[in-house]
């Protein structure tokens, strides 16, 4: 039903369209509105009963296109309005263009009429402009005459110092020059000829030379400003006037240039001058030249602290009078204490600098580091209450810099270096001369032996770790790191020294001139004593921070003095074995068993180096008792194991035994001061001697496998050589108890303990005297 009546509505309309023929557009447009009703109404009616609210849909519809018709009416009847109001705009300016077309042309033909009458009044211009030319001339003549005169009167008052006068007057003809060169370059239209300039300059040119006249016044009075101000500153105060008014007038004509338009005149000829910064120009060249004034002469050397004094007092006066007096001469925005106080800072930078590329020696460079690290900045000089501020506010900076301070560290310290290189190699000289002396080493106020030298080397390191430390700690630590370096170089120097000094005494027994040399070694041990106290005192002296600042391996004296220490106990200990060799041989012999000789003067012997190794500082003291008890219990044994004396008899073995327990308690009686000082060794070596005693009175051979066992427990160093030795020395061991022994003592041989000093390994067995070996497997 629907697709029929649509096709009959399109019928309808294609029959009952009369008129031209409709635009494509609007066609399609209704082909697609017809489209899209068809579309709806097919979705709205599908089936029969739907066709009941066909009425309802037919009225809302028609409601709908009636509303649309009536805004489109609307909507065009607003627009035709519009376009007739349009429209009566347009009529309404056309008409005003035609009126305003016709005032035009009346103004053009009156316009056309004033240029012709404008014309007559040319040659009228001409003449009036000529008028104006001479009446200027005219009136400037007389003082264009009188410029001569005024700059003679003007070249009077300059010479005369009477400056403000000389200015005013200067000021006066620069005005004239002006004036003139503004009314010829406005009569020449702005473009002033290049002839005309130079005949101004011309007629001008004694202005030209007052002014520099009049400058060099003025800067001569302000470089004497220091002393006019104690006599009579009025001079320097019309200089400052004068200096401030150029000034003022430099500003202005800027401005006025600045500020254009066509009357702007041009900046004069020497325009700008800026005199107020050739003041502090000349001021600073003024501080300089007082720099120079102070005596350069025996600057070098011990003058250099005077030079620097004489600076610092120059300094201060010269600020005193700038802030008591100059001050209040200038305007406050000079800030001239400021000025100064830069300038001076700068002076004494260069300066400073200048000296500290010379070749210095030490107390030359300590004199320009504590100038400069403690008296510039201190109450006395630049750290003064009321300095305080305007340092702070030009800060200024160091008056020389980090760079700067290093490098005069390290060559103090080098210095200093080379200095106390030089007075430890003359001490060390004197050292061994006094070697040499025919009488005992000095005491000190304890009894114990020393010579100068440590002395000179303690208090030469002390002073000057302690000078250094005036400057700060960071050139102490350094000077106490030199120290420690040249005290290794001359401990080791001082270890070869006694090598050297053992030898010749060794070269030449007889020589009475030696007879002192055990005493000298003495000495020496109580001076390595005495310099590690120093160095270890220099070495805590020393800020912690310092430890990592070499890159250097850091030096070790306490090492150096350790084995100079050991040499020269190696050298008593040669001395004390040279001294027992004469009755060692006699030692565990048959006159010995009968007798007991030698031992009686090997105690004396030891008495006597005992006593000396008192003089020795503690703990070297003991250290040598101990080596000499060491030294005579190995010297002992070694003799026993020479085999001089072997027993036939149970009755040998028991006086063998008795006369070795009687000298051990000889050698007790000797050394009993060792163990009251509580520095005896962990292990004695006097106790060895009754173990052997023992070893060799034991009436039971069966017995020495048990005995051999316990010897070789408490000396684990001894070897099968000696054991086998000391049952030579019996003389009632069969071959097969010594061949059980030995056996044992092979399987059993204990490692050496952690600390255990060996005895037995230092004494060596003699070789076997037999003729032949038998092929035994233990032989082999």
């Amino acid at each position: 039903f629907c697709l029929m009546a649509n096709r009959g509505c399109f019928r309808h309309n294609r029959t009952e369209r009369p008129g031209p023929e409709v635009w494509p557009e609007v066609e399609r447009a209704e082909c697609l509105a017809r489209g899209a009703a068809l579309k709806w109404a097919s979705g709205v009616f599908c089936r029969p009963e739907h066709l009941e609210r066909l009425s309802q849909y037919r009225k809302r519809e028609s409601q709908r296109t009636a509303s649309i018709h009536t805004r489109l009416k609307s909507m065009v009847q607003s627009y035709l309005e519009g376009v007739g109001w349009g429209l009566e705009q347009l009529r309404e300016a056309r008409t005003e263009l035609r009126e305003v077309s016709r005032d035009l042309k009346k103004a053009g033909l009156e316009s056309d009429q004033n240029t012709e009458g404008g014309r007559s009044l040319e040659r009228l211009r001409e003449v009036s402009a000529n008028h104006s030319q001479l009446l200027a001339a005219v009136s400037n003549l007389p003082r264009l005459y009188s410029v001569r005169s005024m700059v003679m009167e003007t070249e009077r008052l300059v010479e005369s110092r009477r400056l403000l006068e000389a200015h005013a007057k200067l000021m006066d003809l620069e005005y004239l020059q002006d004036d003139i060169l503004w009314q010829l370059n406005k009569a020449a239209g702005g473009a002033l000829s290049t002839e005309d300039q130079e005949v101004v300059a011309k007629y001008f040119s004694g202005v030209r030379h007052l002014v520099d006249a009049l400058g060099k016044e003025l800067w001569a009075v302000v470089s004497s400003a220091l002393a006019l101000a104690r006599q009579n500153p009025t001079p320097f105060v019309s200089a400052v006037r004068i200096v401030e008014r150029e000034e003022a007038l430099d500003q202005t004509l800027l401005e006025e240039r600045g500020g254009g338009g066509g009357n702007s005149r041009p900046l004069p000829l020497g325009r700008p001058r800026c005199w107020r910064a050739c003041f502090f120009k000349v001021l600073e060249e003024a501080v300089a030249a007082r720099f120079r004034s102070v005596s350069y002469l025996h600057t070098r050397g011990p003058g250099l602290a005077g030079h620097l004094s004489a600076l610092q007092h120059g300094i201060m006066a010269d600020l005193a009078t700038v802030r008591h007096l100059l001050e209040h001469c200038v305007p406050p925005h000079y800030k001239l204490t400021g000025a100064y106080l830069r300038a001076s800072h700068c002076c004494l930078h260069a300066h400073l600098t200048q000296v500290s590329s010379w070749d210095l020696e030490s107390g030359e460079i300590f004199a320009v580091l504590n100038w400069v690290l403690h008296i510039y900045n201190s109450p006395d000089m630049m750290g003064h209450p009321e300095l305080v501020t305007e340092m702070e506010r030009e800060e200024l900076g160091p008056l020389i810099s980090t760079e700067g301070l290093e490098q005069l560290q390290c060559k103090y310290v080098q210095s200093v270096r080379k200095s106390v290189s030089e007075w430890m190699h003359k001490a060390l000289q004197v050292e061994l001369q006094d070697w040499q002396r025919d009488q005992e080493p000095d005491t000190d106020h304890e009894g114990f032996y020393q010579t100068s030298l440590p002395t000179i080397i303690t208090q030469m390191l002390e002073e000057n770790a302690r000078v250094a430390l005036m400057i700060g700690e960071s050139l102490r630590d350094q000077t106490i790191q030199m120290g420690l370096y040249e005290m290794e170089n001359l401990l080791n120097r001082f270890r070869e020294a006694l090598v050297e000094f053992g030898k010749e005494h060794r070269r030449d027994l007889s020589n009475s001139k030696n007879k002192f040399y055990l005493h000298y070694l003495l000495a020496s041990i109580s001076n390595c004593i005495i310099l590690k106290k120093s160095t270890e005192s220099l070495q805590q002296q020393q800020s912690s921070q310092s430890a990592g600042q070499f890159t250097r391996t850091p030096p070790n004296p306490l090492a150096a003095l350790d084995r100079a220490v050991r040499r020269a106990c190696r050298l008593v200990m040669d001395q004390l074995l040279l001294d027992l060799k004469p009755f060692l041989p006699g030692l565990l012999t048959r006159p010995w068993l009968a007798q007991g000789d030698p031992t009686p003067k090997l105690c004396r012997v030891l008495e006597r180096h005992l006593e000396l190794y008192v003089r020795v500082r503690p703990p070297c003291r003991q250290r040598l008792q101990e080596e000499a008890q060491w030294l005579m219990v190995v010297e002992y044994v070694r003799a026993l194991m020479q085999k001089r004396l072997v027993c036939r008899s149970g009755e040998e073995r028991r006086q063998l035994a008795q006369q070795m327990l009687q000298d051990d308690q000889l050698f007790r009686e000797i050394f009993h001061n060792l163990e009251g000082e509580g520095s005896a060794p962990e292990v004695n070596p006097l106790a060895l001697l009754p173990v052997l005693a023992e070893f060799i009175r034991l009436k039971d051979p069966n017995m020495l496998t048990l005995e051999v066992s316990g010897l070789a427990a408490k000396y684990p160093d001894i070897s099968e050589e000696h054991v086998s030795v000391l049952l030579e020395i019996r003389g009632d061991v069969s071959r097969d108890i010594k061949g059980a022994v030995l056996d044992l003592l092979e399987q059993s041989a204990p490692p050496l303990p952690v600390g255990y000093r060996p005895i037995f390994t230092d004494i060596l067995v003699p070789p076997s005297t037999m003729a032949f070996c038998l092929p035994t497997a233990k032989c082999a």
